[in-house]
């Protein structure tokens, strides 16, 4: 099941925005797999959003704040297109959110990590994509 990782400087952020990105990043995950928005597969979508010391996150260059969005999904959750459109607006709710415009967009990194067909497991078994498929289209057929 997907998994969003934010990391970025510590203070940034306050609580109540780092509670809303940790609701709306996994939503915006969902909706670009096709996911059904039900609450067994919101159940599903991990977030963390994770801060990291003054100083520990930054450029050679300057001091300015950098973020990183680590997304790992099943191989072949993701077409192409989806994968543009999910890291336009990841980025997009993580510069809104550190109240940071458009000309800021480079300092937003997104890494989508496909996770290899076998290779995830939950519940003590191998989570295999085309179970999740068949269940996503069963949770659609039913709504």
């Amino acid at each position: 099941m997907p998994m969003i990782q934010l990391t970025l400087p510590a203070g940034l952020l306050t609580t109540d925005t780092r509670g809303e990105l940790r609701k709306t990043l996994p939503a915006t995950l969902l909706k670009w797999e096709g996911a059904p928005d039900n609450a067994f597969f919101r159940a599903q979508a991990w977030c963390r959003v994770e801060e990291v010391s003054d100083g520990m996150f930054a450029a050679l260059e300057d001091e300015l704040p950098r973020f990183l969005v680590d997304v790992t999904v099943p191989e072949g959750a993701l077409s192409d297109r989806r994968k543009a459109g999910l890291i336009k607006e990841v980025t997009e709710q993580v510069l809104a959110a550190a109240g940071l415009g458009e000309a800021d967009a480079i300092r937003v990194w997104v890494l989508i990590h496909d996770q290899p067909e076998g290779t995830w497991g939950a519940a003590g078994n191998v989570v295999h994509f085309k179970e999740l498929a068949a269940l996503a289209a069963d949770r659609h057929a039913d709504a």
